[in-house]
């Protein structure tokens, strides 16, 4: 059983790295607005990311970074998938669409999820995912609003759905990619097959890095300017790589069911920082859509039922029958790991 302060740390960093990557959102969009494309965006985070999580498990564990053949395509279509696309695609919809509204579609991949594992997986459902689905269809219907025509841009709205399509991608092989390797290392070297794609598509020698140096106004009730460099260094470090492993430091402690419910958060927060900062308000159909898409998606979260937790045998300890339970419990093994 999960002691209670141990509980609470966990709580804190899922809130924690929830508040991060909604931020995240927000300064984003700043950096898209002046100057900085998404590809160059999403080549910059990739690379810079890898770098420091293949540094850290450089430092920790040397050998995690041998790769095998048979691995090795695994990580490549990992990387390109559910690490590459799922940011490209994430970019483009916050330069097309209020930046809340964008993480509401991306963040159906849960519903995803859970539908790959009922008709594809053929694994049993509680039966809220029906009512589930209900909600999550209804609500992004308010939300978007087609009665009047489609009130969303439609490339925006094509590339938040194809966000959440490849974030579902990265949780389902993220699942199969943790029973090979530790996650830093999964994830460092999913980065890494990241940067090396975006690298032939945007080469890192054409990247505006003069253009980093020109500062920009900072939006809202926020006062003065700020350099974009540091706006891009906040993407990678504070955006990135810090609420990652604040996500595995949360799981560890209160199991991706619970983690992956408290990230239900960062739709909701970024909405409101994009309002205070950004001016991006939604009207009153809008916030009950949005209400209703995130109850949605928390009964698509519980719906996946959990294998009853094997007992430990004879001489296993008790913190190994835990983190068993930990890893079979909910419908994704690493929660919004990445989520932007």
């Amino acid at each position: 059983m999960t002691r209670p302060s141990h509980a609470s740390t966990g709580v804190l960093f899922a809130i924690g790295a929830a508040v991060l990557f909604a931020v995240n959102g927000n300064v984003s969009k700043v950096a898209l607005l002046n100057g900085v494309s998404s590809l160059e965006l999403v080549s910059v985070r990739s690379a810079g990311t890898a770098l420091i999580l293949l540094s850290i498990t450089a430092l920790r564990s040397p050998a995690a970074l041998r790769v095998g053949r048979r691995e090795l395509g695994f990580l490549a279509l990992y990387g390109v998938t559910g690490i590459a696309m799922v940011q490209w695609l994430y970019f483009v919809a916050i330069q097309r669409m209020p930046v809340g509204i964008a993480l509401l579609f991306e963040y159906t991949a849960p519903l995803m999820v859970t539908l790959w594992v009922r008709f594809v997986q053929k694994q049993p459902v509680r039966s809220r995912l029906w009512l589930g689905l209900a909600c999550a269809l209804g609500g992004l219907a308010l939300v978007a609003q087609f009665w009047k025509g489609m009130t969303l841009d439609p490339i925006g709205l094509i590339s938040a759905i194809g966000a959440g399509a490849a974030l579902a991608c990265y949780y389902l092989m993220g699942e199969h990619g943790q029973r090979e390797r530790d996650p830093i290392s999964l994830m460092g070297l999913s980065f890494g097959f990241s940067a090396a794609l975006w690298a032939i598509v945007s080469p890192w020698w054409t990247f505006p890095f003069e253009r980093l140096a020109h500062r920009v106004d900072l939006p809202g009730a926020l006062p003065g300017s700020a350099p974009l460099w540091l706006m891009v260094l906040w993407i990678i470090v504070l955006g990135t790589v810090v609420p990652f492993l604040l996500v595995l430091l949360a799981v560890a402690r209160l199991g991706p069911a619970r983690v992956g419910l408290i990230g239900m958060l960062e739709p909701v927060g970024a909405a409101t920082i994009a309002w205070f900062l950004l001016g991006e308000s939604l009207n009153t159909a809008q916030v009950v859509g949005s209400l209703i898409v995130l109850v949605g998606i928390m009964l698509a979260e519980t719906a996946r039922r959990a294998p009853h937790p094997l007992r430990p045998s004879s001489g296993e300890g008790e913190g190994e029958g835990e983190a068993s339970t930990h890893h079979t419990e909910g419908a994704s093994p690493l929660p919004e790991g990445i989520a932007p």
